[in-house]
């Protein structure tokens, strides 16, 4: 373990311990007499001291020394009872400290360094602890160090090193639910540094010079190395899994939900690792992500097949019992908590201790010895079956009088060539698979390769288990790859995915979202129909109305089911394949499975987890075909081809015959199959890639090798063919070979390296966000790009400040103009960038333009309007900017009453909002609604004319003149400008006095003299300070808005910051 340093002379030290090892700072010592069997009188003399000695005096065996060089003095750093223990601190030490100790030039600096790291790792040893003392130590340290709000929850304290400059800098690093800190003081210099994960475009373990562990983070200007964790994995995956939670909270653009075992959780250290522990065990069985791992046993399953136990591990979950094996691909088991009848303990015995009995439906019963805490497991795991039973009797109580439309008999055997009797039997569901009804695809005869299949899996049904709970070992994906009958497929993919469980708990269900989805009328069934004759329309089954109405209805019924999905391109090629094998609601249930469970977030607007994983090939094709990346330095290519296989699955790349059987190992392996199946066609053309002249003809090779990929029995048809016999590659060879040279490809891996390439994704995402918002107001106003891009970074900080320490219901948003901010963040924008500065009247005028902004009255206010406003105060001339501020002082930005709740004041009744015109009879009024748009937009025209602006009365002039004198304090030139705006304020003053005598004489001797008003015009405004020099020069004086942002970040969270906890206050 390792020992606060403690000093020793060298001298004394010598006389009672032998040196093991050695090198320029540390010596690895062994007691003397210690293990010495020659009967030496030092070793009994010691051997007897220590045997004198009680126990808690005695003197570990081993210890580590450090020694620097031409030191007369020694510090003990650690201590073993055995060698091997200590050894483990020796093999630390020569990886971390021993290269980087050379930089140090005298023995007091090494001293120094390697005592605060030592006394850092072993504070990370008692981190683990509960020590709250020491936690509120941390919290107070982090607040005065970095001055963040007491609302930054601390997470974890890690002692590490900083390279700067070639020289490592010992220090502290503080993660925290936001943000990534590290102070340091060593020598007498402070190192200082703040990150928010928001920031963060990468996370990778990296060699630097003599340093082979390094910890890089990299953002968009610059990167950072840390080295000497403790622990290197485990502040790995705890900063990577901190930083893709906060991407997916502040970056709503992508589309990704915070997990839900992270939303209503506090988010601690603790709360991480279950986190990261639930997604391995989802990954692994394919759950449904909705699951939580709510214990975890090391215990022994009875495996029949093996004639004994299996030691391995079982994940109770809120629905399901699973187990896997110590040894990988020995076996697994899952078990649904639908199909358990009983759960109950068996008598202890020597032999069978602490036995569990799970029985399950089919007369089948699975036994579990040596299972911790026994009698904690069965209560749990008893309160959720019985929670479970309730649910679906809830759920089957309700759904009992509903009468589905589901046809015993294919429709087609009783419709007529009529288009009402076509019309009237669209929507009622077949219970038979596409292929079963297209006789023309039936063989008369089954071939003997199929009857050979049909034996043997019938014959492992009978040993292993038929459904969801068959055991599932290294023989079943050897004869998954063979390919699996016909007959079994629809079955067989349901039982392997899972998707049996949620078929059986939502009966009636698929026939309530057909009933639903009636006439709905939406951009995902406008997508649908555009896609439905674009599957498989060289099939036979689809080329008819009957495959056509059974994928509209299975597309139509999920996009009802996840609204968050609705649809997305691909899906139609998936479902088409899946009706083709499986019943209609079997097909629905298998769609569900793969786009919420096998594949999460593959299926949404930005295909996030395609590109996630299609990142994650690009590295994996690095590492596992080292001639290929050896002789193709640009990999990103041939991985940007992976995004279509990953998306189809191989379907659209390969023959069907083929395809089908890739689709037979994804289901039951998983996305594993599919990483596997593009490294080795890969691996197989490395040759022929690595000759090829350019990306074009890299892709026509590996198109040409994948349209030539058979199915075994395809082989007498190919030989047939007019060109005579080819080189064909077969699918089940190709799938062998796959399996077993990448097959170490664990689920678990690739969790972990989909968390850190879905930063790379998600900050790409952002970038093109940014870009594209700059691009669209680029050509409207006159500010450079570099001051966009500014502009831009400190309105998304302001965002993202609400989003860390505001109230937890984040207003604002993300649009495709980028962030938007609504009246709190924009006052904080205001006060930061404004050229004008009012004083205690900055707040009021903060609000009116707020409001004048927002012409949609929507609340918030998009970074373009934000641009325009800034072009307008620091790069329009004199008189737009006085037109701009005579605007501030008039209605709609400044009302008579601003707290009036007067309905014609209410965004409601806005003409910019369109009008929604709902029938009594349900029906739509599109009609309607188009003649009201237009004339909105006629409105709209007419509203956005150039018109003179209506004259300032008496109130709003006040309002005017009070802005205009706070704007001055402060100004070098104060008394000049306020002397100016007296002389302004005089003449308007004696001008409208003129204008309402004028209207009074104009009224007649019965004129309304009462209506009569006074007020001043904008012209009369600009030409009564185009009078005044010194308002001119103060006008005009040139302003630069990128060195107003430059200086308004330095101080941006400290101040937002401060005005959010006086809010909660």
């Amino acid at each position: 373990m390792w020992l606060t340093p403690e000093e020793v002379p060298v001298k004394s030290a010598l006389k009672l311990w032998v040196t093991e090892k050695s090198n320029g700072f540390f010596l690895l010592q062994r007691r003397r007499g210690h293990g010495d069997t020659g009967g030496k009188f030092t070793g009994m003399l010691v051997g007897a001291l220590d045997t004198v000695l009680d126990s808690n005096a005695r003197v570990t065996p081993f210890r580590i020394v450090l020694q620097a060089p031409g030191s007369q003095v020694s510090w003990v750093i650690a201590s073993g009872a055995s060698l091997e223990e200590v050894k483990t601190h020796w093999c630390w030490l020569e990886v971390n400290l021993l290269d980087s100790l050379s930089v140090f030039e005298n023995k007091e600096d090494i001293t120094s360094f390697v005592n605060g790291k030592i006394k850092g790792l072993i504070a990370d040893e008692s981190g683990g602890q509960q020590d709250p003392e020491g936690y509120r130590e941390a919290v107070v340290r982090l607040e005065q160090r970095f001055g963040l709000p007491p609302r930054e929850k601390l997470i974890a304290q890690l002692t590490c090193c900083l390279w700067k400059t070639h020289v490592p800098r010992q220090g502290w690093m503080y993660l925290t639910h936001n943000h990534m800190a590290f102070y340091s003081y060593l020598l007498g210099k402070e190192v200082k540094l703040l990150l928010p994960w928001a920031e963060v475009t990468g996370v990778e373990r990296v060699c630097v010079g003599r340093v082979t562990d390094v910890l890089r983070v990299r953002t968009r200007t610059r990167q950072r190395d840390f080295s000497m964790f403790l622990s290197m994995d485990d502040a790995m995956a705890t900063i990577t899994q901190l930083t893709d939670l906060a991407l997916r909270r502040v970056l709503p653009t992508a589309g990704l939900r915070t997990p839900h075992t992270l939303i209503h959780t506090a988010l601690t250290k603790r709360a991480l690792e279950d986190h990261a522990l639930t997604q391995d065990v989802l990954s692994q069985f394919g759950l449904p992500r909705t699951e939580s791992v709510c214990e975890v046993r090391v215990c022994a399953l009875w495996t029949p097949h093996l004639r004994s136990h299996t030691h391995g591990t079982l994940y109770a979950t809120d629905s399901y019992l699973c187990f896997s094996s110590r040894d990988t691909g020995v076996c697994a088991l899952i078990i649904p908590l639908s199909e358990v009848l009983s759960v109950e303990k068996a008598e202890t015995s020597s032999v069978l201790p602490d036995p569990v009995i799970v029985s399950v439906r089919g007369r089948r019963a699975f036994q579990m010895v040596g299972v911790c805490e026994r009698d904690t497991l069965l209560e749990a795991v008893t309160d959720r079956l019985r929670m479970l039973r309730w649910k679906h009797a809830i759920y089957k109580g309700q759904h009992t009088q509903h009468t589905p439309l589901i046809s015993t008999t294919p429709y087609y055997t009783f419709c007529y060539d009529t288009d009402e009797v076509d019309k009237s039997q669209r929507h009622v569901i077949s219970t038979r698979p596409l292929i079963s009804l297209n006789q023309s695809q039936m063989p008369k005869h089954k071939s003997a390769a199929e009857r050979r299949k049909e034996v043997l899996w019938e014959e492992r049904f009978e040993e292993f288990g038929r459904g969801t709970h068959m055991f599932r070992t290294a023989c079943l994906h050897k004869l998954v790859a063979m390919g699996i009958p016909e007959s079994l497929r629809g079955e067989l993919w349901l039982t392997l995915s899972d998707a049996s469980s949620e078929l059986a708990s939502h009966p009636g269900y698929y026939a309530q979202l057909v009933e639903r989805s009636l006439g709905e009328v939406t951009v995902a069934t406008d997508e649908i129909e555009r896609d439905l004759h674009r599957s498989l329309p060289e099939h036979p089954a689809f080329q008819n109305p009957f495959g056509i109405d059974a994928l509209r209805r299975v597309l139509r019924a999920y996009a009802h089911h996840n609204t968050h999905i609705g649809y997305c391109q691909s899906m139609n090629i998936l479902t088409s394949v899946l009706l083709l094998y499986a019943k209609e609601e079997e097909a629905f249930w298998l769609l569900v499975t793969v786009c919420e469970r096998m594949l999460p977030d593959y299926f949404n607007r930005q295909v996030i987890g395609a590109q996630v994983d299609q990142s994650v090939f690009e590295e994996l094709l690095r590492e596992r075909v080292p001639d290929l990346s050896q002789n193709v330095p640009d990999l990103s290519a041939l991985a940007s081809v992976s995004l279509s296989w990953f998306l189809t699955l191989f379907l659209s790349a390969l023959p069907l015959a083929s395809g089908v059987c890739v689709l037979d190992g994804f289901f039951c392996l998983g996305a594993r199959l599919i990483f596997q199946l593009a490294l080795c066609v890969l691996h197989t053309n490395t040759h022929t890639l690595c000759s090829s002249s350019d990306e074009g003809h890299a892709l026509m090779i590996l198109t040409s090798f994948l349209e030539q990929v058979r199915h075994d029995e395809e082989e007498c048809a190919c030989t047939d063919e007019a060109a005579g016999p080819a080189e064909h590659t077969h699918i089940t060879a190709l799938l062998k070979e796959a399996y077993e040279r990448y097959g170490d490809i664990s689920a678990r891996q690739l969790e972990r390296l989909r968390c850190r390439h879905r930063i790379q994704v998600l900050q790409s995402h952002e970038d093109t966000t940014k870009e594209n918002a700059i691009r669209l107001v680029t050509p409207e106003v006159s500010l450079s790009a570099e001051e966009l891009s500014d502009l831009y970074d400190f309105i998304k900080t302001a965002h993202l400040i609400s989003v860390y320490w505001g109230d937890g219901v984040c207003v604002s948003g993300v649009c495709g103009e980028g962030y938007q901010l609504d009246l709190p963040q924009f006052k904080s924008v205001y006060a930061a960038l404004s050229p004008w500065q009012e004083g205690a009247h900055t707040d009021t005028v903060a609000r009116r333009t707020f409001t004048l902004l927002d012409q949609n009255q929507t609340n918030l206010l998009t970074f373009t309007q934000i641009a325009h406003w800034l072009d307008t105060l620091y790069r329009e001339e004199l008189n737009v900017k006085i037109k701009w501020l005579y605007r501030l002082h008039i209605p709609p930005a400044l009302l008579g009453d601003e707290d009036d709740s007067s309905p014609l004041k209410s965004p409601l009744l806005s003409t910019t909002r369109p009008l929604h015109v709902d029938r009594a009879n349900g029906e739509s009024g599109y009609e309607e609604q188009l003649k009201q748009m237009l004339k909105d937009l006629a409105k709209e025209k007419e509203k956005d004319a150039e018109k003179p602006l209506p004259a300032m009365n008496q109130r709003e002039f006040i309002q005017f003149c009070k802005t205009l004198s706070n704007m001055f304090h402060g100004d070098p030139e104060e008394s000049e400008l306020f002397q100016a705006i007296a002389m302004v304020t005089s003449l308007l003053l004696q001008i409208g006095e003129a204008g309402l005598r004028g209207a009074a004489l104009g009224a007649g001797p019965e004129g309304d003299t009462a209506r009569a008003d006074w007020t001043v015009s904008l012209a009369q405004v600009l030409a009564s300070l185009l009078t005044e020099p010194a308002l001119v020069a103060f006008f005009e004086r040139p302003a630069g808005l990128q060195d107003r942002v430059a200086m308004a970040t330095q101080h941006q969270y400290q101040q937002r910051a401060g005005m959010l906890e006086l809010e909660h206050a």
